[in-house]
């Protein structure tokens, strides 16, 4: 419960749990990692990110074979590039491709996209997204997707040379507010960030909650 707490403190001090007009607490120093800040649930689902890319993959790659090639880098689980991963500061192209469905209803293999995305301090202009990052939040950058059907909205905290992780939460449809990270599991979005380009990075997200085995969530400059 603290952990979940700590990390609500690291959330925009604008997102509102469900209600409009509620304000989430001012930070407090504080030097926890995200191991600290995520929930039982995303710590497995982060620790078991490379078993859900192979089956997300395999069942992509069974019906969605030239798709899935097409994407090259993006998709390659080894494609990490090593040095500063951290993207900088400002307006990004998102595209979110959607990999191994969770029903036979669903496609192996969807691609939305392109939608708006902000980094950094250029979040707050989103108006429903982050505010800077005030000392509390121990390196932690923010991230919004500022369009699309499901929005993705938290932080990147540091991590390994070659990656950066993500704890967050899922604002759906035509919703304002954003929910507290831990106040609903189904809405938790964690997920890790790695440099696969020059000017180029992707957010993997293992085992979302809705439709698909893995999301890979592309992330471009618009300039």
């Amino acid at each position: 419960m603290r952990a979940l707490l700590a990390l609500a403190a690291l959330l925009p001090a604008a997102c509102a749990a469900h209600s409009a007009g509620s304000r989430m607490p001012d930070p407090a120093p504080s030097s926890m990692s995200w191991r600290s800040l995520a929930t039982p649930d995303d710590r497995k689902r982060l620790r078991d990110w490379r078993s859900a890319w192979v089956e997300a993959l395999g069942k992509a790659r069974a019906t969605h074979a030239a798709e899935v090639a097409k994407e090259s880098d993006l998709l390659d689980p080894d494609a990490g590039a090593l040095g500063d991963v951290t993207p900088p500061a400002g307006d990004y192209r998102c595209r979110a491709v959607k990999l191994g469905g969770q029903s036979p209803q669903v496609p192996d293999y969807v691609s939305y996209g392109p939608f708006p995305c902000r980094v950094g301090p250029a979040v707050a202009a989103a108006g429903n997204a982050a505010a800077p990052a005030g000392p509390g939040d121990a390196g932690a950058l923010p991230f919004a997707a500022v369009g699309g059907p499901q929005r993705p909205v938290g932080r990147f905290f540091p991590d390994t040379p070659r990656r950066l992780m993500f704890l967050g939460t899922l604002q759906l449809g035509d919703e304002k507010g954003i929910l507290r990270y831990g106040h609903d599991k189904e809405r938790d979005v964690a997920g890790l960030l790695q440099r696969i380009g020059e000017r180029r990075w992707r957010l993997v997200l293992p085992k979302p909650h809705f439709e698909s085995t893995l999301d890979v969530v592309e992330i471009v400059p618009v300039r």
